[in-house]
Parts: structure tokens; sequence; C-alpha cells
């Protein structure tokens, strides 16, 4: 009865009430509405229509949203103190569920991910956790989810972020971590990209400069203790260019690598001078392929950053969701298909 009088109250006063009973659902969300407290189906995309005084109701996004877990200190099995933080992806599947199961979904995700995260990493030892950072990033994942399932919420990506080591292992036996002196705290498949460009800049500059004071300084760099090694090369180290870093990226490309991805990437890098350059990646077909200028086609996704920002992301000093959230990766097309881009560093390690 209730019900029917509302909606005859609604008739008699339109279009009036229209401007109030009628609501536009896009395609990306759904509408959850309790009529005299009784959830009802999830309604939507469209209009959809609001029976005023009876109704409640509330939107439910579903596209790919992102959170941070603030950075916490954690002590490894092997007595080290770390400050970790991650980068976590989900998406709602049931709206339903996400409404009725938990009030504010955000902050118990972050929460549980961060218990998680503390769980998983107090059973491994600092090597462990730099050498596999990717693989405990898949198990927190699958443990993230078994919690979150029943809330209606997937979490489709685990990203670990190490700060720093404020307190080294306090096994006396334990050697380097990192084969390559000045990058301890990289990723090994960052390591061995920087590698990379780093032997390219020191045989450049080798043949630039071909006097005995220019071997000097380049012996020089090789032997100085980390983490100032690069520093203190002065004009033997800089970071590399963007044409440098798409040329070495090129190497890591491969069939497997494309049947993973299938998109095509334009990237539009702000030079400091204010001009700016177009690269691509394509990993749609064949081989792959990266250079500059424009993708054949129209591309999967547009990414726009400036030079420093890309410089930062492949020496392992930006993490790409990182730069996604605070704005210094912008993203035109679908986030998910963008950070597909992961999958190159993964083949990378693989071919390490």
């Amino acid at each position: 009865m209730i019900t029917s009088l509302v909606f005859l109250l609604m008739l008699a006063t339109f279009p009036i009430s229209g401007w109030f009973a009628l609501k536009i659902v896009p395609t990306y969300e759904r509408m959850i509405i309790f009529r005299l407290g009784r959830i009802r189906a999830p309604q939507g995309p469209g209009i959809v229509l609001l029976l005023p005084f009876i109704d409640h109701w509330q939107r439910v996004d579903l596209r790919t949203r992102a959170f941070n877990v603030p950075p916490c200190k954690l002590t490894s099995k092997d007595g080290a103190i770390i400050s970790m933080g991650a980068d976590v992806q989900f998406r709602v599947w049931d709206p339903v569920l996400s409404v009725m199961m938990v009030k504010d979904l955000i902050a118990t995700t972050r929460m549980t991910a961060q218990n998680a995260m503390a769980k998983t990493l107090l059973k491994k030892s600092l090597r462990e956790i730099q050498a596999e950072k990717l693989r405990i990033g898949e198990q927190l994942l699958l443990e993230i989810n078994d919690m979150t399932k029943s809330w209606g919420l997937e979490v489709d990506r685990v990203e670990l972020t190490m700060e720093a080591v404020l307190q080294p292992p306090q096994e006396s036996q334990v050697g380097p971590l990192p084969p390559m002196p000045g990058l301890e705290g990289l990723d090994s498949t960052i390591q061995q990209l920087a590698a990379h460009l780093f032997s390219n800049t020191l045989a450049l500059t080798g043949s630039a400069n071909s006097s005995p004071e220019a071997a000097d300084s380049v012996e020089t760099v090789n032997k100085v203790e980390p983490p100032t090694a690069a520093v203190a090369a002065g004009s033997a180290w800089r970071k590399p260019s963007a044409d440098e870093l798409l040329s070495a990226v090129e190497l890591f490309l491969s069939e497997p690598l494309v049947g993973q991805v299938g998109a095509s990437y334009q990237v539009n890098i702000t030079l400091p001078s204010g001009a700016r350059s177009t690269y691509f990646i394509d990993l749609s077909s064949g081989s792959g392929r990266a250079g500059r200028g424009l993708p054949e086609g129209s591309p999967d996704v547009v990414l726009e950053m400036s030079e420093k920002d890309l410089q930062d992301l492949f020496l392992g000093e930006l993490r790409p969701l990182s730069a996604y959230m605070s704005g210094r990766l912008q993203v035109k097309g679908d986030l998910h298909v963008a950070l597909k881009l992961e999958e190159l560093l993964k083949a990378m390690k693989q071919r390490r």
C-alpha cells in the first residue's frame, strides 16, 4: 500500500517529481536501492526510477581502482628492519555484497592487505624479499582474495614497494645482495637493464675521451664503493635518454611476451626543454617492436610522462602504479591494459 501510494503521488506531481525520481546510471556503475529498508537487485545501466521518501540508494563503481598501503616497519627472518609498503589494484564484482558486507571498502581492504603483507614478510629473509618481490606479490594476491571474496571484491594486483632498509641483517656472513654496486635496493630485472645502459654509457665516454686520464676515470668508476659509484663518476655516469631506454627495451621483446600483453602503446615524453617526443611499444603482433614515432594503426593505450619520470621508472626509482596514482603518469585508455607493461619486466627477469 505504501509503495502504491507513493507511486500515485509521484504520478500526480509529474513532471516535477521526475527531476528527483529518475536517475541515469552509466555503464561502469550499478545502483543499489533499499526500498523500505529491504535491498533490491542492482539497477542499471540506463535510467532508474526511484520512489521518493521510501527509496534510499547508493552507487557502486565497477571500474578498477587502486590504493596504497602506507610503508610500515617490519622485521625479516634474518633480523633486518625494513620499511615496506604496497600498491593494490582492485575491482568490485558483486555490488550487493560490497554494500552489505563492509562499510568502508578501501579502508578494510587496506588493513587486510597490510596484515597479510606483515605476516608473509616475517617469514622471509631480506635477500628473499629483494629477489622474489614479484612472487611474494602473487602470493599476497591469493591470500587477500581469499579474505575479500565474500565482500564482493577482487584484488587484481599487488606490487610491493621497499622504501628503505633501516637495519641490515644480523647475520655476519651475509654477502652483497645485488651483483651490481650502487643499485642495492633495486629489483634484479632493473639491475640488468641499468647494467646494460651503464655499459653503453661507459663505452660512449671511452670513445669520446681517448686520453689516459679518461681511461683512468672510467677505471675509478668501477672501483668506487657503493652507493656513490654513479655519482662519483661525474661525466661517466648519466641517466639514459628516452632513445637509449627504448633501444634497451627492444632487446627483451619476444613472441611469448606479445602473447601475454597483446596491446600497442603510444608513449608521449615531455623533454626538459619543453619539447615532446613520441615513442611506441607494439606488443600486438610478431615479436614486438619499440622505437620512435607513432605506432602502426591506433594504439590501445596512450601514456604521457616526462623524460625524468620515464628514467625513474626504468631505473626502479618510481613504480608504475605509484606514478599513476601520483599523477606523474597519465593514462588514456584502459588502466588494466596500460599496467600490462609490467609483463615486460617479468620477461626481462626470466631472460636474466
